[in-house]
Order: structure tokens, then C-alpha cells, then sequence
């Protein structure tokens, strides 16, 4: 039993792939985080284009 928790702890074959998966979801967490910041700044771009557009219709419709 140790013999095998002996070869367990000495075998390096995994360890690159493991740092690699590891890697790639801090890459993936930074862009869905900076993806997320700029849907909330397009959303509220586009609610004031939407708010100032109605507002220019009414103005033209009231003169």
C-alpha cells in the first residue's frame, strides 16, 4: 500500500495538464466578469438612446 502512495506522489505526468485547466478557468473567470461590466454599460447606453429618442418624437409631435 505505501509502494503506491509512494509512485502516487512522485508521478509529475498530470501536473502540467492540472495547471493548465487551472489556467484557463482564471482566463475564462476574467471574461465572463469583464463581459458581464460591459453588458450593464451597454444596457444602460442603449436605455438612454431609447429615453432621448422618445423624448425628441414627443417634442416634434407636441410643435
Amino acid at each position: 500500500m505505501t509502494s503506491i502512495l509512494k509512485r502516487l506522489f512522485r508521478d509529475v505526468r498530470g501536473t502540467s495538464a492540472i495547471e493548465m485547466g487551472l489556467i484557463c478557468s482564471l482566463i475564462i473567470l476574467a471574461m465572463m466578469t469583464a463581459l458581464q461590466n460591459f453588458a450593464s454599460e451597454s444596457q444602460l447606453t442603449w436605455t438612454n438612446v431609447s429615453s432621448k429618442t422618445s423624448a425628441a418624437i414627443q417634442n416634434a409631435n407636441a410643435g
